[in-house]
């Protein structure tokens, strides 16, 4: 029953930022590192950010001083702050997250994707 729900893409002018969302819901012990993904058209999924359960945090070359993860242990969320977009950074983004519930362990939960546009 764990599932990860995104919100807050859209399409945004270059320059402009965005701050996406991604609750966990579910039968949820834990919640190990949680990560952002993203992909364009026609090309392969990169990891943009990752946070640990600790705060600890890492980002994409491209991404690193423009985009902020943070997360919120209390309402298992995490988020991306996205400040001065470019065109490059439009894609689908997908929040992951390490999950352990009372049966299963190690299990890696998906969201949907939200899209991101920025325009030119």
């Amino acid at each position: 029953q764990v599932q990860l729900v995104e919100s807050g893409g859209g399409l945004v002018q270059a320059g402009g930022a965005l701050r996406l969302s991604c609750a966990a819901s579910g039968s949820i012990f834990r919640i190990n590192a949680m990560d952002w993904y993203r992909q364009a058209p026609g090309k392969q999924r990169e990891l943009v950010a990752t946070i640990t359960s600790g705060a600890s945090t890492n980002y994409a070359d491209s991404v690193k001083g423009r985009f902020t993860i943070s997360r919120d242990n209390a309402k298992n969320t995490v988020y991306l702050q996205m400040n001065s977009l470019k065109p490059e950074d439009t894609a689908v983004y997908y929040c992951n997250a390490g999950v352990l519930t009372s049966t299963k362990t190690g299990l890696e939960v998906w969201g949907q994707g939200t899209l991101v546009t920025v325009s030119s």
